[in-house]
């Protein structure tokens, strides 16, 4: 869990960077491209943070299936009722509604939700980036028999600028996941932050204690 997350991380710095020139090339270059080549280097960085991306992004879904109770899907689709109740009181807790924070041990119900629609996103930059590569891909490539997802999203514009939106909303998710990280690993005393270097999460005693009957409730 914690490799794919900060290979989606590094990714997608990469990609953004990238990007933006790609979008916009701002840096004057003097000469023959066969000397320079600026943009094709960019352009190749690009592809190849973007199939990882792709790999780490496929591998963390994988795993949703895979991995242990706190990684698998149900910790993202609120499917059973205390979850389901869960999205209101920890909206409530985080809007000062609530004095006591939920009781969870891996990703509360809300963040959990919020995580399947980023899910979503990175699908669909996945989605939208295979298409605008197979527009130029040689006839011998695989993404050349990708190319019908070129009307399938409205033509090449169409598709770049949903890859650009979406660029742009990944970001601001990243800005906020961080700065909500903190503030709640803060707030909670969970070492939240800690936990996605070490793999441990600690929690604080009343917190421990009310997620703890909650899990022997739930069996």
């Amino acid at each position: 869990v914690r490799l794919c997350h900060w290979l989606i991380v590094a990714t997608l710095v990469v990609l953004s960077v990238t990007g933006i020139y790609i979008g916009n090339p701002f840096l004057p270059v003097n000469g023959e491209a066969t000397r320079h080549f600026v943009m094709g280097t960019l352009k190749s960085l690009h592809f190849m943070a973007a199939m990882l991306f792709t790999l780490s992004v496929c591998a963390r879904l994988l795993w949703m299936f895979a991995g242990n109770p706190y990684a698998r899907w149900q910790e993202f689709l609120p499917v059973s009722k205390r979850r389901l109740q869960g999205i209101w009181n920890t909206f409530a807790y985080y809007v000062f509604l609530h004095r006591d924070s939920p009781a969870f041990v891996g990703h509360n119900p809300l963040a959990g939700a919020i995580y399947t629609l980023v899910f979503g996103l990175c699908t669909g930059m996945i989605v939208t980036g295979l298409a605008l590569a197979s527009a130029g891909a040689n006839v011998t490539s695989l993404l050349h028999s990708l190319q019908f997802l070129i009307p399938w999203l409205g033509g090449l514009q169409w598709a770049r600028f949903l890859h650009h939106v979406g660029m742009w909303l990944l970001l601001g998710f990243g800005a906020h996941h961080v700065w909500s990280a903190f503030l709640i690993g803060t707030v909670e005393r969970s070492s939240l932050i800690d936990s996605i270097f070490s793999g441990y999460k600690v929690l604080h005693p009343d917190v421990a204690k009310r997620a703890r009957r909650h899990i022997e409730e739930d069996r």
